[in-house]
């Protein structure tokens, strides 16, 4: 037998690292530029209501839609372990662990992702206002 067999993926593995993360307070947006070139910019309510907790995604259950983020800041941005970051948000959130991969993967889609937020706020009456 030639060749090593591949080896598990981790939920922690990454195809690209963060080279810089900077918030702009003013803009309440997110920056991260990642080590192949690529540059994404995230709004603070995207972040909130896209957070990978079990409180919005709803392990078990439906994800949760979460209204009333449209003024929501980011307060701090803690490292875990190298492989991701806690947010804290002013509207008291802070149990999402965003990893590099699930960052890249929001960066990626966010047009979509976004769109798809904004129906589920509109089937449910629901308002991006607090």
């Amino acid at each position: 037998m030639s060749g090593t067999p591949d080896a598990p993926t981790s939920p922690f593995a990454t195809r690209a690292w963060p080279t810089e993360i900077r918030y702009k307070n003013e803009k309440r947006v997110l920056e991260v530029d990642f080590d192949d070139g690529l540059s994404f910019a995230y709004p603070a309510e995207l972040l909130r209501v896209e957070s990978p907790s079990a409180e919005v995604q709803g392990h078990g259950g439906g994800k949760t839609i979460v209204a009333g983020c449209r003024d929501v800041g980011i307060t701090s941005i803690e490292s875990v372990g190298n492989y991701a970051v806690r947010l804290d948000f002013d509207d008291g959130h802070n149990t999402g662990i965003y990893t590099w991969t699930y960052l890249r993967e929001v960066g990626e889609q966010r047009d979509a992702i976004w769109q798809t937020y904004l129906s589920a706020l509109e089937e449910r009456a629901l308002s991006r206002s607090p």
